[in-house]
């Protein structure tokens, strides 16, 4: 299986997909299984498409629940924090490395 046969699948499911929409599927995909080859299967690709969509929608959530919280902090004197808004700062970290293991591979840090 290459990035071109593995596009064309995800065409098939999502025809109306735009091509970044495909290109970073093709990338989360290909990261979410150990061989690349086991994406022939419809019903691995199936799988592997359901658990990275909801892997992806988890950190996208997470993401955007961080992002309050940072412009938040951002808006006080970084001298004065405290213990909990270094802990926001340190969930922070962690969610960015959930989002870059869904597009990079490898793991994230375990906060």
């Amino acid at each position: 299986m290459n990035c071109h046969m593995l596009a064309a699948k995800i065409e098939e499911i999502e025809p109306k997909a735009e091509l970044r929409e495909v290109a970073r599927l093709c990338l989360i995909l290909g990261n979410f299984v150990d061989d690349a080859h086991q994406l022939h299967d419809r019903q691995t690709l199936m799988a592997a498409w359901r658990d990275a969509g909801l892997r992806l929608q988890q950190a996208t959530d997470q993401h955007a629940a961080m992002t309050e919280e940072l412009e938040s902090l951002a808006k006080s004197d970084p001298q004065k924090f405290s213990a909990e808004q270094v802990w926001v700062l340190i969930r922070a970290i962690k969610v960015q490395s959930q989002i870059l293991q869904l597009y990079l591979g490898g793991t994230p840090l375990d906060v």
